[in-house]
């Protein structure tokens, strides 16, 4: 997944009702309370039409969503929002910045992380319950208000909303940019029927003659600056996608094992951003070692990423990513735990692991190949094993590791 991102927040009516105060007042009062909460950018603009509903129909048309689907199911909801909160006059919407530290370099047999994932908790968990608090608060004011909080699933352009609200503006990478908080920061939305005070939203485009992100992209997965195709995108190919990893795509993910921060890292406007002091976004894993998550079991990995962003790829997920990270690192010494894995029962999982032996090379892979090319039943895995037995080379990658 790309950063930027922005499951439902329901409201609790229960809390205790605080003195009235005028639209002005309030609006001051709520962004004041999102600033309290850990929100670093926080503006309001009205429930209106989004224009870019038919750039998304438009996108969707030329099969950029790959095999997101709910987002052609979900057109018509995104058309207003409305559909989100019924009687929406309002949205406050927000930033919450996740940067951390600078990701060191990725030592061999390691996969790397995406920035967004690196800390202890799943961010939609930690939004949830700040949008919680935020609803209660405007309720203590406002009792009997209808409000919604949401961040990443409701169908909801939060870029173009955010932009209305004054946050910044989309940038060639199609990521929410702000001149101060650059892009490493997640959206989220608090709708509500009542009319708050609204902002401006932002004029200008400060991406200017730049296209550091486009030309930095592994994979082109930038047809023309502003459009993404999520099809070639790492983040989509490694998250989204849950059959075998397009082959002409696969050298390009290289050390990815979840989700890509290329186009930020390049942007200028992130060069100081600044660093977010939440515990949950603290770094405990920036890279994993690939060559044991080939042997993690469904029990293992729901223990150690139930509560992760990683969860989102499940276990079939991970692992295919790991096996492809391992096959562009050519590691003589993944060999034995590749060929473990070409038993594995997901077939993607053993095409994948298939792949990543022919790019190894040498007598073991392509023995094991041959071995499990006498076995295998799945169609699919047996082209794998067939296309990775012809680009093999017998003697590659046996000095290595």
């Amino acid at each position: 997944m790309r950063a930027n991102s922005a499951q439902n927040v329901g409201s609790d009516t229960s809390s205790d009702a605080s003195p009235a105060l005028d639209r002005p007042a309030l609006t001051a009062a709520l962004k004041a309370e999102a600033q309290r909460l850990g929100f670093a950018l926080a503006g309001v603009c009205p429930a209106v039409t989004a224009t870019g509903v038919a750039r998304l129909q438009e996108w969707i048309d030329l099969g950029y969503a790959g095999e997101m689907r709910y987002l052609e199911n979900r057109k018509a909801a995104y058309e207003h929002p409305q559909h989100v909160l019924a009687g929406c006059r309002s949205l406050l919407m927000l930033a919450l910045p996740y940067r951390t530290q600078e990701p060191p370099p990725v030592q061999p047999g390691q996969a790397r992380i995406s920035r967004y994932a690196w800390g202890t908790a799943d961010y939609h968990d930690v939004i949830h319950d700040r949008l919680k608090e935020l609803a209660r608060f405007l309720q203590s004011h406002s009792p009997g208000a209808a409000v919604r909080g949401v961040v990443d699933s409701a169908p909801l352009l939060e870029r173009e909303f955010a932009q209305r609200a004054g946050l910044g503006w989309i940038g060639k990478h199609t990521l929410l940019l702000n001149r101060q908080a650059g892009s490493y920061f997640f959206l989220a939305a608090l709708l509500t029927d009542l009319e708050l005070e609204y902002d401006q939203p932002h004029p200008t485009d400060h991406c200017g003659t730049c296209t550091a992100c486009l030309d930095a992209c592994p994979t082109d997965a930038f047809p023309q600056p502003g459009v993404l195709d999520a099809t070639r995108c790492i983040s989509y190919l490694t998250i989204e996608l849950r059959g075998a990893m397009p082959a002409e795509l696969r050298p390009s993910v290289g050390n990815w094992l979840f989700g890509c921060d290329v186009c930020q890292d390049v942007c200028p406007w992130n060069r100081k951003a600044p660093a977010t002091a939440e515990p949950a976004f603290q770094p405990v894993e920036t890279s994993v070692d690939a060559v044991a998550l080939l042997s993690i079991s469904e029990d293992e990995f729901r223990r150690r990423f139930r509560r992760t962003p990683l969860w989102r790829s499940k276990r079939r997920g991970i692992v295919r990513n790991a096996a492809i990270v391992l096959g562009n690192q050519r590691r003589q010494d993944a060999v034995p735990a590749l060929v473990n894995a070409l038993a594995d029962a997901e077939p993607i999982i053993r095409g994948a692991c298939a792949w990543a032996l022919g790019q190894v090379g040498g007598p073991s892979a392509l023995s094991a190949l041959n071995d499990r090319l006498t076995v295998e039943t799945d169609p699919e895995v047996i082209g794998e094993i067939q296309a990775a037995l012809a680009a093999a080379e017998p003697s590659a990658g046996e000095t290595q590791g």
